[in-house]
């Protein structure tokens, strides 16, 4: 009864909404406060009467409250796992330090380059950016790279809540330490005691990446990671650590899971403890127990971890190999686990317990792709548009010395960093899009549904991609192996999955759709790294009209570019991206 209140104080509210989109900085409505906080025993509420079951493209408080970050990139060797590696890491450490906010405050971040002979930028992962378009930190699209000894400070609100992660949106330079935690607070659906907080994972090469780029872009397969690391620590045969969360006994403890890396989809499994999913991505979803969990890159999960057990410590278990008979058939080209796959753990340990390694047993977790999850807030997708078709393709050949290319319908994507797609648009030049940049325009009614079906060609390699969309959550109507058959009334259209990154099986199809609600240049690609480098991506022009200005005036833009073009320009530097 108390929890369908909860949902009708919001909808009742959502009446209210007015229907012209939110200028920049302004609160997008106020609600009378309600009677109800935010608790261990009440975490659905939240402040002012807003509460899980308000729809976070519609709803969301503001504040008034702005958190500010400074970010300095910066050249450094390390041993993540005792193994040393030259790394670009974020203020001298890796992962970089948490951005943590509430749910409608502003967040203002200054990153500054000082990487040597490198330019940058910073991508703010699911973040939806509203009306602040130029502010999502992706080269070529929305801005040129930062030049070394040069900074950009990006304002944006946190209209939605959960756990992310920042990182650069420079080639494959993420791959090399460039990213972070994110942590936007906000309610759950299920009740928790503690917040243990956001907990990075990701697959780990010794070499750098910017001399693995050319032997993947030129390799008959994918590469193998070395090891693995769990917030950044992992042991090896030359030393390391294994990274240590501590639960609090007795309570129920919130932690967050992200999958930072760069070729793998990681499953994580907790000895004796079962996991309760609340959230995906940056939706909350109905609670659903699990033993393991499965994500892919720039997945996350909020998961409840009830230590109900014996006082002690236990080991975390994690793994980034499947079995390619159980998602893709016997021709599957499975994930090869990493080298170090014996030693990758993490320990977690009750408050209170002696310290030592885990004596737990278990078994090393093993899946498909992603989870299957219910969003709360309901959603019935409008299904009266035919999808459109992109087509996924492959080509290497000796022709252009196996240069490995993903092909979208035909072309890999090729991006301009010296003038990216915003700038042409705010300089009226939208019609000189060449074929390659991969400009699909949307220019439906405001809020309109658009519906699109990526169909990977039986000619590409076996390989799934976790494809994350800049700008928005999605709606996934279909995934499944095979070519989409066209049947739109066999699509998922009563509460579909709704989030920012999911698998497009191999040789299979992904259904999405969402709504034309986010007027800008929003990127579109799979976040494997060596994948986008090697041309899948695509870029979707939103409602170019309605495109508003950037904080500080255009202006700002094409003085940022200009001082990238002087740079690139004088150290002739080279875009060896996107199938190029």
């Amino acid at each position: 009864m108390y929890y369908s209140s909860l949902i009708s104080a919001c909808l009742v509210a959502g009446a209210s909404l007015v229907s012209a989109l939110p200028s920049r900085r302004q609160q997008h409505y106020s609600r009378s406060p309600e009677n109800c906080t935010n608790t261990p025993d009440s975490r659905q509420c939240w402040d002012n009467g807003f509460d899980v079951s308000c729809n976070t493209d519609d709803q969301w408080p503001t504040t008034g409250n702005t958190v500010k970050y400074h970010l300095e990139l910066t050249n450094q060797v390390m041993a993540p796992d005792g193994v040393s590696k030259p790394m670009m890491v974020v203020n001298g450490q890796y992962p970089g330090p948490l951005i943590e906010a509430n749910w409608g405050d502003y967040i203002q971040v200054t990153v500054q380059n000082s990487l040597q002979g490198n330019g940058t930028s910073m991508h703010w992962h699911g973040l939806r950016q509203l009306n602040s378009n130029e502010q999502d930190g992706t080269n070529g699209v929305t801005e040129c790279p930062i030049p070394p000894g040069q900074s950009k400070t990006y304002f944006f609100q946190a209209t939605a809540y959960g756990p992310s992660w920042y990182h650069s949106h420079h080639s494959v330079q993420y791959s090399d330490g460039l990213s972070g935690p994110i942590l936007i607070h906000g309610p759950t659906t299920a009740n928790y005691d503690v917040d243990v907080g956001v907990l990075p994972l990701t697959d780990w090469f010794y070499m750098p990446a910017f001399e693995q780029l050319p032997i993947v872009s030129h390799a008959a397969g994918p590469p193998t990671a070395d090891t693995m690391l769990i917030n950044g620590s992992m042991v090896s045969n030359n030393g390391g650590k294994y990274s240590k969360t501590t639960l609090i006994p007795g309570k129920k403890n919130l932690l967050h899971l992200a999958n930072t890396g760069i070729n793998s989809y990681i499953h994580v499994a907790l000895d004796n403890h079962p996991f309760t999913i609340v959230a995906a991505d940056f939706v909350p979803i109905e609670p659903k127990q699990v033993d393991s969990i499965v994500l892919a890159a720039g997945q996350r999960y909020s998961v409840i971890i009830d230590a109900n057990q014996a006082m002690g410590n236990y080991w975390l278990r994690v793994s980034n190999g499947f079995d390619s008979t159980q998602c893709d058939g016997p021709n599957a080209m499975a994930r090869t686990p990493n080298g170090d796959a014996d030693k990758v753990r993490a320990i977690f340990s009750y408050e209170g317990a002696p310290e030592g390694e885990p004596t737990s047993s278990g078994s090393v977790p093993s899946g498909c792709y992603d989870e299957v999850v219910v969003p709360y807030v309901k959603t019935t997708v409008l299904g009266n548009s035919v999808p459109h078709n992109i087509q996924l393709g492959f080509n290497r050949s000796s022709a252009d010395g196996n240069l490995v290319k993903w092909l979208i319908d035909g072309t890999p994507m090729k991006t301009d960093w010296k003038r990216p797609t915003l700038q042409s648009v705010y300089g009226g030049h939208v019609g000189n899009f060449s074929q390659k940049t991969h400009v699909y325009e949307i220019n439906t009614a405001p809020n309109d549904w658009t519906y699109w079906v990526i169909n990977s060609d039986a000619n590409t390699p076996p390989l799934p991609h976790p494809i994350h969309l800049h700008g928005h959550d999605f709606w996934v109507l279909s995934a499944a192996g095979g070519a989409f058959s066209g049947d739109v009334s066999s699509l998922q259209l009563d509460n579909p999955i709704r989030r920012d990154t999911a698998t497009l099986p191999a040789h299979g199809h992904l259904v999405l759709a969402f709504k034309a609600d986010n007027p800008g240049a929003w990127l579109m690609h799979c976040h494997i790294p060596f994948h986008v480098s090697g041309g899948l991506g695509l870029q979707f022009l939103e409602r170019k009209a309605d495109i508003p200005g950037a904080i500080g005036g255009i202006g700002v833009l094409n003085q940022e570019c200009a001082s990238w073009n002087v740079y690139a320009d004088a150290v002739n530097y080279p875009e060896l991206d996107s199938g190029e």
